[in-house]
Parts: C-alpha cells; sequence; structure tokens
C-alpha cells in the first residue's frame, strides 16, 4: 500500500460469499438497510480502489447462520492480488480447539495474513473461555492483531429467536481477561458495544493493546460518551470501520464529517491510528 495516497483505512470490511434466500442475510439488509454496495471480490476491490481507502478485509469461521464463510486461503488470495488497497484477516473458530490452533499456525506460516477476526456470538463462545486460550497462545507469541465483535448483533435482529444467536457473547467485559491474560496480542472491540459502551470505553482505557473499531453503527447514532473519549483520552485508539457491505464507508464518513469530532482526532480516526496498528508506517 501507499499509506500516503491513501485517504483512509477501513478497518472492518466483510468478504463474503454471494447466496440467496439466506434468512439470516434477509433480516441484516432489513436491519441496515440496503447499502446498494456490490458483493462480489472485484466489486469490493474496485469499490475501495476508486476512493482510495485502503481495507482490512475477512470473512467470519461460523455455522450458526447457514451462511458458508469463504475460506481464509482465498480471503489471502484476494489480498495479495490487490495489495494497494488490501489486506487480508483470517476467521477461525477457537472452539474447533487443536484444529483451530493447527489452522491458525498454518495462516501465520503463509504469511497472507495480517491479523484474525473473531465473532462469539456467531461462533457461540464467551472470548475468556480458557478452550480459546491456546489459540490465542499462538497469535500472543505472533503479536498478531484479533477483531472481537462486541455488543448487538445486526445479524438476527428480528428473527424468531434472534436467529439462535446470543447476545450474552457480545459483552466486551470478557475481552478483559483475554487482555490481561495476552498482553502482546493487539485486540480490536468491534463496534459501538450497545448496550455495554461504557464498558468498552474502560477496557480500551485500561489496557494499552486495546482498541475500537466504530464500524457497524452510522456516526451520528454514537453515544455522546463514545464521542466524547473518542475526541480526548482514546483519540489515537480509535479505528474507523464501516462494516461493508452493509454499511458503506461512503455512509459512513458522510456521517462522520458532520458528527462533532474534534478536527484533529479526524485523521487519527481516519488513517493514522491504523497505520501505526497495522505496523503499516
Amino acid at each position: 500500500m501507499n499509506i500516503q495516497e491513501l485517504i483512509a483505512i477501513d478497518t472492518h470490511v466483510h468478504l463474503e460469499t454471494e447466496i440467496k434466500g439466506n434468512a439470516a442475510n434477509e433480516a441484516a439488509q432489513k436491519y441496515f438497510g440496503n447499502s446498494g454496495a456490490g458483493r462480489s471480490p472485484k466489486e469490493l476491490a474496485e469499490y475501495y480502489r476508486s476512493r482510495k481507502i485502503g481495507c482490512v478485509v475477512f470473512t467470519v469461521d461460523e455455522k450458526l447462520t447457514g451462511r458458508p464463510p469463504v475460506p481464509n486461503d482465498e480471503v489471502a488470495k484476494f489480498a495479495a492480488e490487490n495489495s494497494d488497497v488490501v489486506m487480508a484477516f483470517a476467521s477461525v473458530n477457537p472452539m474447533r480447539g487443536a484444529e483451530a490452533v493447527s489452522e491458525a499456525k498454518r495462516l501465520i506460516a503463509a504469511g497472507g495474513i495480517r491479523g484474525f477476526k473473531l465473532h462469539p456470538p456467531l461462533q457461540e463462545f464467551h472470548a475468556n473461555d480458557k478452550r480459546a486460550y491456546p489459540f490465542y497462545e499462538v497469535l500472543n507469541e505472533a503479536k498478531l492483531p484479533v477483531i472481537f465483535h462486541t455488543g448487538h448483533s445486526g445479524i438476527g435482529t428480528g428473527m424468531p429467536g434472534g436467529g439462535g444467536i446470543r447476545l450474552k457473547y457480545g459483552n466486551p467485559m470478557d475481552i478483559d481477561d483475554v487482555a490481561v491474560d495476552f498482553p502482546d496480542m493487539p485486540i480490536i472491540m468491534a463496534h459501538p458495544s450497545f448496550p455495554w459502551q461504557d464498558e468498552a470505553i474502560s477496557v480500551c482505557l485500561h489496557k494499552p493493546q486495546v482498541y475500537i473499531d466504530l464500524s457497524g453503527w452510522s456516526p451520528k447514532y454514537f453515544s455522546p460518551t463514545l464521542v466524547q473519549y473518542a475526541n480526548t483520552l482514546l483519540k489515537k485508539k480509535m479505528l474507523f470501520g464501516s462494516d461493508y457491505p452493509l454499511i458503506t464507508p461512503d455512509r459512513w464518513m458522510k456521517d462522520f464529517a458532520e458528527a462533532p469530532f474534534r478536527d484533529e482526532v479526524r485523521p487519527l480516526i481516519l488513517k493514522e491510528n491504523a497505520v501505526k496498528l497495522l505496523g503499516l508506517a
């Protein structure tokens, strides 16, 4: 990536398979609205390249929704073919035990990924479940960042029984234990963590290696407390993320420009904090 040419780095982008008739996808579109974003890999790369925005792409290793994940090797290949704007994170469900550990080691050794993405509500585990610790040990040793979904899940909202998705797994306080036990593993808590926003801010404030990405919500809906800390004590620990294709950078950045963020903070959130965290400088 030519960092100087990029205007922003989107740290939360989903690379998805194109499937029709999936109830979870239909419910998500109803919840988020139709963003109009293209869902093919080619459309994704062209979208970000045309806007001079770098992006972190990933899939989610889960079976709960019935949406087949894009294989990690394909995510890495896509990023390699579009390395001017794309970098790859892998997703491995830690509850796969020894298989998850082996897969993480293989992916790290292959060199095509820059971090990992976990979604506890979809993968059905608490982030501080000790069964996940052997997996974290691999990431901690490699000092690779991991993105944890936190807070409410737009996936499953409105479906009978929430589509089987349990919101308790999104409590950011679970991540506090992980941050204590794996201090060399950078952690990104994804999304404004409704209804646990204050908890997420506390963990981020207390643990040096913990960050927050601001994806999944329009900035016009951010809580005043989140904006307050983004403007002050956490200004170097907040990251731009959209949640493409559910929310596009076009929409997010338009609303961000109109939200009450300080002028000196905006470039930190849009690009500079991610450059430092991801080692792009």
